[in-house]
């Protein structure tokens, strides 16, 4: 039997790693409608962009016209579905107390801004006073 040969490929060098979601680069992503790109994402993220895709819509057109006037994009739409027409952007996300920025990359696709702005702070207690404790009773007086 003979051996079979691989054949040599000429292979274009990539200096940087490139980002890709589900087979397709964040440039042919981004030239894509909202409608469009919905079909790479997963199918409860997909649902929702298409039953809300004039609210996103919306939304990147509002973020764009904040981005001209040099303004930081501030949002309460916890629930918005992140789309690759939004990656690259900071977005002030609501956490119920105050705004907390969130840049968005290429693996936050199909996800929902508020799952990276928490809403729970973790919570340091600090030491019992006097008269916390029953040891600390008699010192009180």
């Amino acid at each position: 039997m003979a051996k079979k040969r691989r054949k040599s490929r000429d292979r274009e060098i990539i200096t940087k790693k490139q980002a890709l979601y589900r087979g397709k680069s964040l440039e042919e992503l981004q030239t894509l409608d909202v409608r469009e790109s919905a079909k790479f994402l997963p199918s409860r993220s997909r649902r929702t962009v298409l039953r809300n895709f004039d609210t996103i819509e919306k939304f990147i057109k509002r973020s764009e016209n904040k981005l001209a006037k040099n303004k930081r994009i501030r949002t309460h739409f916890r629930d918005l579905v992140i789309v690759p027409k939004l990656v690259g952007l900071t977005i002030s996300v609501h956490s119920g107390k105050g705004f907390q920025d969130v840049p968005i990359s290429i693996e936050m696709i199909g996800h929902r801004l508020g799952e990276f702005a928490p809403t729970r702070s973790r919570v340091s207690h600090g030491s019992a006073g006097i008269g916390a404790t029953k040891s600390s009773r008699a010192l009180k007086k």
